[in-house]
């Protein structure tokens, strides 16, 4: 039985994002082993992993930087995890683990894949730090076997600053979504028309221009009986994350009403009019994925990812980047249109989903370039 090492930063990104694949790796007889650090979902997120039959091995990684005592002790664990489970395959996901994994990998003369998950708005500020990155990136990604990317911005950026040989580079339209799980549900009956945002509680995610938007909203006297939601994780440690007495001041003062995190976001999806997400940049967004799903009519910034998943006036709307009194015009304008054309919006949206997202589409890819690596 040939061994897969799956590696991310944290767990909670693994059993949120890729469970569905290491379901499908262990149904094709592949062992698969969970590489990242524990966060404040890992008790949840180590039983998933267990109820799949994988194991799961926890490597402590900072995320806050860069900081060279703490990253050389993460790569000298990558060494002697990956020398003792002897992998036939290590797939990396997000930055450090890319960039420290696949040099570790190649050290010990295991193939490996790097899937870039998302670049992140300041990867594309030219200040000191997104220059070392580049310059890191540039000599890690020399070593894997293929390079895998979910949207093309983020494919041609890599070939414009010469990052990677562009014979290993794959396209994959984001991680997936199961179109059977995440499937329409009839609206509880309600007087108030909701807006949602789900992401974690980054201010990369557009959340201060959602705020905005509301507070230009909410003076409005066309607008009445709307509810402002917000659903997700406070990642104080993150370094674009957004302090727990911020996100409880907006709530404390009704301009959004938070909902913490829930563990299966449908129960909140289903009773909401419309999905908001403004990101600065994205890979492929799980939140819009799964609200178009749902046959929810969304909102987001026209910006890298989002706009692979929405089609402006066809699926939902997409607004000007960084811009609060954009957002509102087009959350005016979704609250206005007749319920008839947002339904339209909704279908139109989960048909694109089967079509593009669906997650036998990501299965087939990784099927494939396993049997290449394997042969």
């Amino acid at each position: 039985m040939k061994k897969i090492i799956i590696s991310s930063n944290i767990l909670w990104t693994i059993t949120q994002f890729r469970l569905g694949l290491i379901t499908y790796l262990k149904n094709n007889n592949f062992e698969v082993v969970c590489l990242a650090d524990n966060d404040n979902f890992s008790k949840l997120s180590e039983s998933k992993i267990n109820e799949v039959n994988a194991k799961f091995i926890k490597v402590p990684l900072s995320r806050k930087g860069l900081n060279p005592f703490l990253d050389l002790k993460y790569f000298f664990s990558l060494l002697r995890i990956y020398h003792s489970e002897k992998p036939d395959l290590i797939i990396n996901y997000t930055i450090k683990p890319i960039l420290y994994g696949s040099i570790a990998a190649f050290i010990l003369r295991i193939p490996s894949f790097a899937v870039t998950t998302g670049l992140g708005f300041s990867f594309m500020r030219n200040n000191f730090l997104a220059k070392f990155v580049r310059f890191t990136y540039k000599t890690s990604l020399y070593f894997p076997h293929k390079i895998f990317f979910l949207n093309k911005d983020d494919h041609e950026l890599f070939l414009k600053f010469k990052l990677v040989p562009p014979n290993k580079c794959v396209i994959l339209p984001g991680e997936g979504i199961d179109t059977s799980f995440y499937i329409p549900v009839l609206k509880k009956a309600n007087d108030y028309f909701k807006f949602l945002l789900i992401a974690r509680l980054l201010w990369d995610k557009g959340v201060g221009e959602y705020i905005e938007a509301i507070k230009i909203l909410q003076k409005r006297q066309d607008l009445k009986k709307v509810e402002y939601l917000l659903l997700g994780y406070i990642d104080e440690n993150n370094p674009s994350g957004i302090e727990k007495d911020i996100v409880k001041n907006w709530h404390d003062n009704k301009i959004i009403n938070y909902l913490g995190t829930v563990e299966d976001t449908r129960s909140v999806i289903q009773n909401v009019d419309c999905i908001v997400l403004p990101s600065y940049r994205e890979g492929v967004p799980r939140t819009l994925l799964e609200a178009s799903s749902m046959e929810k009519p969304v909102i987001a910034a026209n910006s890298v990812g989002c706009k692979d998943v929405v089609e402006d006036n066809i699926t939902g709307y997409l607004c000007a980047v960084k811009d609060p009194l954009d957002l509102a015009e087009k959350m005016i304008k979704m609250y206005h249109i007749p319920e008839d054309e947002k339904a339209l919006m909704g279908k139109k949206g989960r048909e694109k989903m089967i079509r593009q997202f669906d997650d036998k589409i990501i299965f087939d890819i990784y099927s494939k370039e396993l049997k290449e690596i394997f042969k």
